[in-house]
Formats: structure tokens, sequence, C-alpha cells
């Protein structure tokens, strides 16, 4: 149908709610950009730090900025309300101690910008500004020069080399991409020993494979004090790592070519994502080697995303999505779905598993050979 007699077609409604799609899609990185301005000014600490709800003069004031961009800091706010960062509230003066003469508005905090501070107990920071460094976004805008020549990645096509090269390379990166892991970790081990503690009773011994500095493993030993942890990661990222007390180890070497140490459970936490099926079927059939040894009948534990999940929303789906395209540009692995991972599963040789739908856009899931 030629478009012109389409577009006459259609309702003026179903016109600008297309319209729309196109321009919520165009200025979707201004709330990321956003945000990361509040992180890097310090907004978040500056009202925890208060004590209690801030008005906009007085979050004015105590900010580092200049003076004659001032009057912009209320717009900036009134993005990060609007998006959840922050509440906006008219407080009762007869209810409160305050003695503005004013009737102001008070800006508050939300739980997710209390997971965005600096000295916050789940620090969420680390992994959200590393989503958005220079570093990270160059990539995307070679994602049309990628599917026209043949580059494993975005990542190679922008830089010229793996991301796992440039990491082993540039110190500082590594250091950002293992702070950002770590963050990470430290929120979906609070969940996990909640919403499956159940999953690492019994075991007497785990191998966190591709651990990092050990944070995942930090909080089950800590947590269970009988599990001996050992973390298996790279040498150059645990070179300088020591274990905080008698059940934790760490043990640097490469989970292709180097042996994996038995254990009850080994636990792979985002490490299948980064790799292809065929890499992936031979980290997981030396996994399953490893908890099979002398007779034993351990178990794998994943923590990954199951994409199609239908107890997730269509939000929580969009960032399934994302961080697949994520995977796409940065590695050669993906996000998979369940029929995805069984075959994954089964075809290492496990006999069966069971998908725990209990970490968001993530979930754990227990494979037994």
């Amino acid at each position: 149908m030629d478009i012109t007699n389409y577009l006459s077609e259609v309702s003026s409604a179903e016109l600008l709610e297309a319209h729309s799609l196109l321009w919520n899609c165009s200025v979707a990185h201004i709330k990321s950009m956003s945000l990361k301005c509040a992180v890097e000014l310090g907004i978040h600490d500056t009202i925890h730090n208060h004590g209690q709800p801030m008005t906009l003069s007085e979050l004015i004031a105590s900010l580092p900025i200049h003076p004659s961009k001032a009057q912009y800091i209320y717009r900036q706010m009134r993005v990060l309300v609007h998006s959840g960062f922050f509440t906006i509230q008219k407080l009762d003066k007869s209810t409160n101690n305050r003695k503005d003469q004013e009737e102001e508005y008070y800006y508050s905090l939300t739980l997710a910008s209390r997971l965005l501070l600096k000295e916050g107990a789940l620090k969420t920071k680390g992994f959200f500004l590393s989503q958005i460094l220079p570093e990270a976004m160059a990539p995307w805008h070679s994602l049309s020069a990628w599917f026209q020549n043949n580059d494993a990645t975005m990542f190679e096509t922008s830089d010229g080399r793996t991301f796992w090269d440039y990491l082993a390379q540039d110190s500082r990166m590594s250091d950002i991409f293992n702070e950002a892991l770590s963050s990470d970790s430290q929120l979906i081990a609070e969940v996990v020993l909640r919403e499956c503690r159940e999953v690492f009773e019994g075991l007497k011994s785990m191998v966190d494979l591709g651990g990092g500095t050990g944070t995942m493993a930090k909080a089950i030993a800590k947590a269970f004090p009988h599990i001996s942890c050992t973390v298996f990661d790279l040498p150059h990222v645990v070179a300088d790592l020591k274990g905080s007390d008698n059940n934790i180890n760490f043990i640097g070497g490469d989970m292709f070519p180097d042996p994996i140490p038995s254990a009850d459970a080994i636990l792979l936490k985002l490490v299948l994502h980064d790799w292809k099926d065929e890499d992936s079927l031979n980290i997981l059939k030396r996994c399953r080697e490893a908890v099979s040894i002398d007779g034993k009948k351990g178990k794998v534990i994943i923590i990954d995303m199951v994409i199609g999940d239908q107890n997730i929303d269509k939000e929580l789906t969009e960032i399934q999505l994302s961080f697949d395209m994520t995977m796409m540009a940065f590695t050669l692995g993906k996000e998979r779905n369940k029929m995805e991972w069984e075959r994954l599963l089964l075809g290492a040789g496990f006999s069966h598993y069971k998908i725990h739908p209990a970490l968001g856009v993530r979930s754990l899931i227990e494979v037994y050979p």
C-alpha cells in the first residue's frame, strides 16, 4: 500500500502514538544521563546526609555547582522525580520542626536512589556507572557497521580488540569492570540468601567459578561458615586477594585449560551469558566433572537470565532483551530462554534442573548430573 494512502487511513491518535514511540526512543538516554549527573554531583548522598527531606534551595546551596546553573537544578530533579529516583512532597509544618516561613516542596530519596549511595550497604553505583561510560557506549555507534563486517563483536569493530583483551591491557577499566560486578554481587547475594537460602544448605564446599573479587563467595561463606568457598578467576583478577577467614580462598587460573577444583557445588554467576553455546557447553561439562569426582553427587548453581519467563512484566523483559544485545556488543555470548537453557544443560550431560525465578530479571538454576 502506498504510504500516503496508508497514513490517510489511520486515526490521528494512532499516528501520534507511533510518533511518541519514536520520540521516547530518541530521548531514552536522557534519563540515564540525568541520573549519572545526579550521582556525580552527589545529590543522593547530600539528601541522605541531611537527615531529612531537603528543599530545592537547601539542595542547591549544598551542591558543587556554579551559581549560574542553580536555576536549572529543578528541571534536573523534575526528570528524576518522574523517573522514580526521588519523591517530592509538601510537608505539613504543624507536624514537623521545620521553621521555614514559605511553603516549599521537599525532596526525599526512594529505594532506587538509596541503592546509589556512596556509603550504602548495597552499593550498585559502580554497576550503573560502568554501563554508561564513554568506553561502554562507543560500540553502540558501530552497530550497523558491525552487521556489515565479519568482526566477532561490536566492541572489536569499535576498539580493534576483544573486550577481554581490552580489560587485560587496561588496569583502570579492569578495576571498574570488577568493581561493577562486585557491586552487583552485593545486592544479588542479599536476595539469593533471602529467597533461595535452601540451595546452599548441606553443602560442605563450593567453587565460585569466575567469581571476580569474591563478593558473592564472601557473602555465602559468612552466611554458611561450614562451607569451604574457593574463588577461581584469572590470575590478574585474584593476584592480590586473600581470604577474610578460614573458609574462603582464591585460586588464579583459566577455566578453559586449567582444571576446575572439585567441590559439592560450582557457582556460575553471570558467567555463561558471556560465552557462545560451544564454550558454555565446554564449561558446563567440566563443571559436571568437578562435582562428580569420586562418586560425588554435587550440583551446579547458575545465576543468569531466563528470557521470556512468564512471571516478569514487559519492563523487565525489555531489560533482559537489552542485556542480550549487550552480550552481542561485548562478548560472544547471549541471554537464553528456557528452551535454550534446557538444550545447553542436557547437552552437557546433566540429568535435570530446577529454575528459581526469584531474582527479578535473573533466575537461579540448580543443575544436577
